[in-house]
């Protein structure tokens, strides 16, 4: 896409009250891809991981770096997490108050499962966890074997913790989603491209 092309979807794409709502497991791309939806169609982006990380420094946790929830504190807050859902309840309370505003692109684990508005565009990216071992692995700077780990880990407990918090399957219910997107054998490029596209067609009605 050009420079003119992306000015003219800029100038003629209202986004009113749409929002866009992209999920998925860890590491599967779902920050790279909202930002971008964000930049291109001028709306907000909110990362429900982003407002988990202010609760937890809330908390007293250290939080730095974007593989934070792979490390030590972030393994640490999830286990509290575990054990009291209060934290994950206010972060997707605040979140669906955003998206029935409009606007706003958010990625989120669990909002597609909550949000029943009209408006809401549900976008999930599928991908297998071996590739997004590799691709944990280069952004985290993690050997392949220690990536593979920490995406177990983070799936198992991810899935348990909004099983028990929802009864929602977050690894294989994809039901409720609007457009998958399989990434495994697109780069980012062709992703965000492909997730653009579905988003002017719906935003242009």
């Amino acid at each position: 896409m050009n420079e003119l092309e992306l000015k003219e979807m800029r100038t003629n794409t209202s986004s009113s009250n749409k929002s866009i709502v992209v999920s998925g497991l860890p590491a599967v791309g779902k920050t790279t891809v909202a930002e971008a939806i964000a930049t291109r169609f001028n709306m907000r982006y909110y990362s429900g991981g982003d407002i988990l990380k202010e609760l937890a420094i809330s908390r007293g946790y250290r939080v730095a770096g974007n593989d934070w929830w792979d490390r030590e504190q972030g393994m640490s807050f999830l286990a509290e997490r575990e054990s009291n859902p209060e934290f994950d309840k206010q972060v997707d309370k605040y979140l669906l108050d955003l998206v029935r505003k409009g606007n706003v692109v958010v990625t989120s684990y669990t909002l597609p499962w909550l949000v029943s508005y009209d408006s809401v565009v549900k976008i999930y990216l599928k991908g297998s966890r071996e590739k997004r071992a590799a691709r944990m692995a280069m952004r985290d700077n993690l050997t392949y074997d220690e990536a593979m780990q920490v995406i177990a880990i983070r799936d198992e407990r991810n899935k348990r913790l909004y099983k028990n918090l929802y009864n929602i399957d977050i690894c294989n219910d994809l039901t409720v989603f609007d457009f998958v997107i399989n990434t495994d054998y697109l780069n980012a490029s062709s992703v965000i491209d492909i997730a653009c596209v579905i988003v002017e067609r719906i935003l242009r009605g």
